[in-house]
């Protein structure tokens, strides 16, 4: 499902996706149709951007975040034109269960990269943008809550936030899996992230990122 102001942005996805073999349900321009179409037909997955009619501000952020919040089921693929720290923190943080993920809109140029966060999300899993990651983490105005993760579990932390698997970390830094394991364990250790909670302590150490 998708949901864009832009006519030409929609049509393009929609056919993009319809030769990757996705069947796209419903293509509105506003957050008002978009939360209508997903009552009335849940999608596996909805694209939407953050700045939709009438006031072009957080419309789609709003509406994502409704849809978390009512089916958690459904995963939320955001795109924004800019890196909005409080957009994808909160986005992030809508809830335990579903995929979620943050693209920078230049990212859907990428068709590849798209379909990949696109899968990842639809999978329940995360999907954050490298450059939205990139400059979350350049961005602290207080103490650094990561402080006394050593680099290598900075780098770690860094893949989690993006959305990728264990399997996936160990491939992209050279490391072994029992590496990246190791490393995770440690984050968790030095966040002091309780277990047991409604929320999966890598949700948990990705929002303290997130909000770093």
């Amino acid at each position: 499902m998708l949901a864009d102001d832009s006519t030409l942005l929609r049509e393009g996805l929609v056919r993009l996706l319809t030769e990757e073999g996705h069947e796209v349900t419903a293509s509105v321009g506003d957050a008002e149709a978009l939360l209508a179409a997903v009552d009335l037909d849940p999608p596996e997955v909805a694209v939407v951007d953050v700045r939709m009619p009438p006031t072009h501000t957080d419309e789609g952020l709003r509406a994502a975040l409704e849809i978390r919040r009512r089916r958690p089921e459904v995963g939320v693929l955001v795109l924004s034109q800019y890196v909005e720290r409080r957009f994808a923190a909160e986005l992030l943080g809508g809830g335990p269960e579903g995929g979620v993920g943050y693209l920078l809109k230049d990212r859907v140029v990428e068709v590849d990269e798209f379909l990949d966060a696109l899968a990842r999300v639809g999978a329940g899993r995360t999907a954050f943008d490298p450059e939205v990651v990139r400059r979350l983490l350049a961005r602290s105005s207080h103490v650094d809550p990561l402080a006394r993760l050593t680099p290598r579990e900075r780098d770690v932390l860094r893949e989690m936030a993006e959305g990728h698997t264990n399997s996936a970390i160990a491939a992209r830094l050279f490391v072994s899996r029992s590496a990246v394991e190791k490393h995770i364990n440690a984050i968790f250790d030095k966040l002091e992230l309780p277990g047991g909670t409604g929320y999966s302590r890598r949700v948990l150490a990705v929002l303290r990122y997130l909000d770093s």
